[in-house]
């Protein structure tokens, strides 16, 4: 017979956690919040120390009932939502229903889901921590003044369906910020001459570098043929030669920012896809005759920390996988990344380093399998000794000039062996090795390239990229990252082109208004200082009546102010020409969740849509009929195709070239990676540059 009952959020978590608690407990899932603000009112007493009023989700009634019921059976309740300050208000808000003594040790907490961890904690249950829930009590009040204020006004000035939030607008400021610099940018024009030279019978590359002892950049083609000039009778030696060690150390363990990140960058995973597949993760995966067991601690992070049982653990492994050479000679241990980094969690690693994820791949899906092995190698890495990398430097003078050629060469592989840290560009670390040189030797010229090259603009944001940026900036929090970046694409504020953001312009209109009459609230220190307080709040040195109280003082007087003198804007649709085939009106441009679409002037009478098909003049390859078009997958994603289809079913990921490959005649392609854009052949090793990076 049961005599406790454990309430965690979601029933997978029930299930994994009632199988190591055994028949003496009732495992029930809340699924996950039971009470919150009301949506049809603010739901706060603004005059009454920001009292909130709390109602039962719709749906969960017959849940509560079942908790309720289950309450009387027992005699002991245990609260095991997670640990962090959505869990630790999903337990206060569950003490409260089921009439909890706030003194009762009813919390239990485990990081990750595995038998020892759950009934290790299940030994040390503690008191709710109302420091936490004030935290998220203030951060959810705050949320509310700042959507339930300035949306309505939105509405009745803008358009209807508009909202603002406190990282939401910040979040599309930075991305309208960057777009500003984007179209403003003046690209201007500097050159390189690159000589290929001949050291016996090995050709290598080097780069013009200095002239007359002078570092020297090349603005333009006149200074460019000077410099040739003086090349036409000039003997290239190798002038000096500095070889030395670099040591490469690996990255730290993930935190829920950088796993977001790097899943972006490898997986091609949006950051919702990755917390909700890390989920899945933590929560537990069937194990055959393991049973359910938790993959990875909890995602939600901002922590570096690794326990030290996790750290002996992974030295017992990786000494005796890749031996003693590959472990460091004392344990890394990685500082808090951010000043304001809540550290109650560990780093997200796997709950066992010895659950290889070639071991577990019958297990999970595909998804899980690539972020399992993501976590678990970057983990590992984490742990593993620097690599070892000779470098090369030679300077080569000819004439009154100086080029330089550059090499490294892995001579000790270390924690690259298991897992190098991607970047935005999909670029991979490769030797460059130069053939053996020494100062005096003289040197054959092949050829002299000048090329002319451009500035580019700074890059737009990706997910990973606008992430980064957020954490870096101090806004938002581990949880707040992944719904943020999918609110601003579902009001239509933003949209994505080739995997980066860009303004629409709805999304421009509202962060102009917001601008005038909200500065604060897209002013990234005065967020930043907010979640700063927020996080005193949790530390109990901050009041979370006061912290509420200062910032509503000088918003309640913006939103006076805005009421008054913001303009109604009219926002008309854009006519095309083209026409509706079903009704006979014109096409209207409208901005959906992926950017423009076609939508007949006539809605809601007539419900015709198109996509907006972007001919990118390239002939298809395979009927040699039909023009490439760019199109869109139901997930958004941006994929090329035939415009005969179905007759031609040709399509491709990549962006296809105009020209055909000068090697072997097959179709080209567009790729990107640190050095800028290059076309690449889709049948043999051919490749050309063709902009410089951005």
């Amino acid at each position: 017979m049961a005599d406790s009952l454990v309430i965690v959020e979601s029933p997978a978590k029930a299930k994994t956690i009632g199988k190591y608690l055994g028949s003496k407990f009732i495992v029930k899932a809340s699924m996950g919040h039971i009470r919150d603000l009301p949506k049809s009112q603010i739901g706060v007493e603004i005059n009454n120390n920001f009292e909130p009023k709390y109602i039962t989700i719709r749906g969960k009634g017959s849940i509560l009932k079942e908790l309720k019921d289950a309450r009387k059976k027992v005699k002991r309740v245990y609260l095991a939502a997670d640990p962090d300050r959505e869990g630790e208000a999903i337990a206060w808000h569950l003490a409260h229903y089921l009439e909890l003594d706030e003194a009762e040790e009813c919390r239990v907490v485990f990081n990750e889901i595995t038998k020892q961890a759950v009934k290790d904690a299940f030994k040390t249950p503690r008191k709710i921590d109302l420091d936490l829930v004030n935290a998220q009590q203030a951060r959810r009040i705050l949320d509310r003044l700042v959507g339930y204020k300035i949306s309505p006004l939105l509405w009745k000035k803008v358009k209807k369906g508009l909202s603002a939030g406190r990282v939401q607008s910040v979040a599309v400021k930075l991305i309208y910020d960057r777009e500003n610099e984007v179209k403003a940018f003046v690209p201007e024009e500097y050159w390189s001459i690159t000589a290929k030279l001949l050291a016996g019978a090995s050709e290598f590359e080097a780069k013009f570098h200095s002239i007359h002892g002078e570092k020297k950049e090349l603005n333009n083609e006149q200074e460019v043929n000077e410099i040739l000039k003086g090349l036409e009778k000039a003997k290239y030696v190798i002038q000096e030669v500095k070889e030395k060690e670099r040591l490469r150390n690996p990255s730290p363990p993930f935190i829920t920012s950088s796993l977001q990140q790097e899943a972006a960058r490898k997986l091609n995973f949006r950051a919702s896809k990755t917390m909700s597949v890390a989920q899945q993760l933590y929560e537990g995966i069937e194990l055959g005759s393991e049973g359910t067991v938790g993959l990875i601690t909890y995602m939600r992070t901002d922590s570096t920390r690794v326990s030290p049982i996790a750290q002996e653990e992974a030295k017992d492994f990786i000494v005796n996988k890749y031996g003693d050479a590959f472990y460091p000679e004392t344990p890394r241990v990685y500082i808090k990344k951010a000043a304001n980094a809540q550290d109650a969690h560990e780093a997200i690693r796997p709950s066992s380093i010895l659950r290889e994820p070639d071991q577990m791949k019958e297990h999970l899906s595909r998804d899980q399998h690539r972020l399992y092995k993501l976590v678990w190698e970057r983990f590992v890495a984490s742990q593993m000794a620097s690599a070892i990398l000779d470098t090369m430097t030679v300077d080569i003078s000819a004439g009154d000039a100086v080029f330089r050629a550059a090499g490294s060469k892995m001579k000790f592989a270390g924690f690259m062996k298991v897992y190098v840290e991607g970047n935005d560009d999909g670029t991979t670390e490769e030797d460059k090795l130069l053939p053996p040189l020494q100062k005096g030797d003289k040197l054959k010229k092949n050829q002299l390239e000048p090329k002319q090259h451009f500035t580019q603009p700074p890059p737009r944001y990706t997910e990973a990229r606008l992430v980064k940026a957020l954490e870096e900036m101090g806004i938002g929090r581990p949880s707040t990252y992944a719904p943020t970046l999918e609110t601003i694409q579902k009001r239509g504020y933003v949209a994505i082109d080739e995997k980066k953001f860009v303004p629409t312009e709805l999304g421009e209109l509202v962060i102009q208004q917001m601008i005038e009459y909200f500065p604060e609230i897209l002013d990234i220190e005065f967020t930043a200082h907010m979640e700063g307080e927020l996080d005193n709040v949790e530390g109990g040195t901050e009041n979370w009546v006061k912290v509420l109280g200062d910032f509503y003082e000088s918003f309640e007087k913006r939103l006076v102010f805005a009421e008054e003198e913001m303009e109604k804007i009219e926002i008309k649709d854009e006519v095309s020409d083209e026409i509706c085939e079903k009704c006979g009106l014109h096409l209207v441009y409208k901005m959906g969740r992926f950017g423009k679409f076609l939508a007949c002037s006539g809605f809601p009478d007539c419900r015709n849509t198109k996509p907006i098909v972007k001919d990118i003049g390239v002939i298809c390859p395979t009927c040699k009929v039909g023009h490439i078009i760019e199109r869109r997958s139901k997930k958004g994603r941006i994929f090329y195709g035939c415009d005969q289809y179905p007759a031609c079913e040709f399509v491709s990921w990549d962006k296809p070239v105009e020209q055909p490959c000068p090697k072997c005649g097959s179709m080209l392609i567009e790729k990107r990676n640190k050095n800028g854009v290059f076309h690449q052949c889709v049948q043999c090793d051919f490749k050309e540059e063709i902009q410089e990076n951005d």
